[in-house]
């Protein structure tokens, strides 16, 4: 049998399939988003009417290759990833990925997995691996198979509401730079409360949400839970703040740094692995399973287990045990190819130059210490800080595994955590690396780690780095502004 094959025939897949059909009939669903996800995180795919349900979960539908990557061309023309001769891919549903829409009960979305075509000569229904979502659902089960562990994630999305001129490009941040303020949370209380009711009829549990330091600037957030839940979760959330901001004519920004000496949008991701728990159904706001607006797993969550994060004795309440510390090595080891994929644009890295704003700049890990790429932010739970918003949480998921595998398996040592300010410890004499400082170098030090490179299998990797060296390369190729106003008058 092919993956796809393999896929498709899973055991219990029949009985979702069938569960599906009773979720469209009870809702009134007549019409579905396919969804997967783009190198760049974009959700992408295709609409098809929930009369073809059935034909479509087990045939599934075609898209281009291409499609992974935007369909978008490079400097000279050329499709990126997959020219016009590729074959079609083959996107699959996930049965249990089912939710309605909130702001239109008519229509549904389930997330998809690609697979290649049938009719291919090398590999035929194999695993599309420029699919990052499916590459995630893959190697986290190669993961969880050989360490008995699954990784478990919450992520920290900030983003900006920003004011919509008359032209419709954006013009200004919708509230005061005021951190914490209840004041400037309050402007925006229409605007976050209708996310959270959408986000929790779309099984996102809510848990708290605070106006942070730039113009209209808002975080919110929902229960950890297992990597790839996590990051679909991530990107409904998107799709969710799109919505709301058509409904209130704004603009949902998840640019990294719309704006200079303020703080940009970071997504901190806190990581833990786990050993056992079961998947709970979270009903939030619904009495019954059965009242829910989408399939279970939508609104499960993974509860209960042992954290191998958690210190392993009383002496020290925040030193991680050795699995913990072990994976602090791994990651140590390859922070600077994983910032390729969390600060994954060039303007990622105005965050990191526009110092003083707690941007972490420095290749190092503490405790309650926010100058370094990693913290311990809590007792068992790591924070990974070099991480915006722009990031796409499936490539992420996948590099953190990677880096914990490395650190746990090799036994890297992170050495000791670093509890001054890391401005002060250069004071004192100690030796810091900076994290790379732009896409190019950031780009290179992906391309020289085979482990962080791995975690892109074959034609992911090729479709990351040639999408993403034409995006430094135009970028570098492109005469701005600052280059006319520091330039033009230099001479003689």
């Amino acid at each position: 049998m092919t993956e796809l094959e393999k896929y498709v025939s899973a055991a219990g897949r029949d009985k979702y399939i069938k569960d599906v059909r009773k979720k469209i009939n009870e809702l009134g669903i007549t019409y579905i988003y396919y969804q997967f996800i783009s190198v760049t995180g974009r959700i992408v795919g295709k609409g098809i009417p929930a009369n073809h349900w059935e034909r479509t979960a087990e045939k599934g539908f075609q898209l281009v290759y291409g499609a992974t990557a935007n369909l978008f061309t490079n400097r000279a023309g050329e499709y990126i990833g997959y020219g016009p001769e590729s074959s079609e891919m083959v996107g699959i549903p996930d049965p249990e990925t089912f939710c309605q829409l909130p702001w239109d009960k008519k229509i549904a979305r389930v997330y998809c997995v690609c697979f290649r075509n049938r009719e291919e000569k090398v590999n035929p229904g194999g695993h599309l691996t420029s699919d990052c979502r499916g590459n995630l659902i893959f190697q986290h089960k190669d993961f969880q198979k050989k360490h008995k562990m699954d990784l478990r994630c919450g992520t920290e999305p900030e983003m900006m509401w920003l004011k919509k001129g008359e032209d419709g490009k954006p013009n200004g941040g919708f509230s005061n730079p005021y951190c914490y303020h209840i004041d400037q949370f309050e402007s925006l209380r229409p605007v976050f409360m209708k996310v959270l009711e959408y986000s929790q009829a779309m099984g996102l549990d809510m848990i708290q949400g605070d106006h942070e330091d730039a113009p209209g600037q808002l975080e919110m957030n929902w229960q950890f839970d297992d990597v790839l839940r996590n990051a679909d979760r991530l990107s409904t959330y998107r799709q969710i703040c799109a919505q709301v901001a058509r409904e209130f004519n704004l603009i949902a920004c998840f640019m990294t740094k719309p704006f200079m000496g303020v703080s940009a949008s970071g997504c901190h991701h806190n990581t833990s692995l786990w050993k056992g728990g079961k998947d709970v159904v979270n009903k939030i706001t619904y009495d019954k399973v059965g009242d829910l607006p989408g399939m279970p797993g939508v609104f499960t969550y993974r509860e209960g287990g042992t954290n191998t994060f958690m210190p392993d004795g009383k002496k020290d309440l925040q030193k991680p045990g050795k699995i913990g510390l072990h994976a602090i090595g791994g990651t140590m080891k390859h922070i600077n190819a994983m910032t390729a994929i969390g600060c994954s644009t060039v303007n990622s890295y105005r965050r990191l130059w526009d110092t003083g704003f707690w941007a972490p700049v420095f290749a190092d890990w503490g405790y309650q210490n926010r100058t370094t790429g990693m913290r311990v932010s809590a007792p068992g739970r790591f924070e990974f800080r070099s991480v915006d918003s722009m990031v796409n949480p499936y490539l992420m998921g996948s590099a953190i595994l990677a880096a914990f595998e490395d650190g746990i398996v090799n036994k890297v040592d992170p050495g000791e955590p670093e509890e001054r300010n890391i401005y002060a410890a250069m004071e004192a004499g100690k030796e810091v690396k900076k994290l790379p400082m732009s896409l190019g170098d950031a780009l290179v030090a992906l391309r020289d780690d085979e482990v962080i490179r791995a975690s892109m299998p074959d034609e992911m990797y090729k479709v990351f780095s040639e999408y993403k060296t034409d995006e430094w390369e135009n970028f570098m190729a492109t005469v701005t502004d600052w280059d006319t106003d520091t330039y033009m008058d230099c001479l003689p």
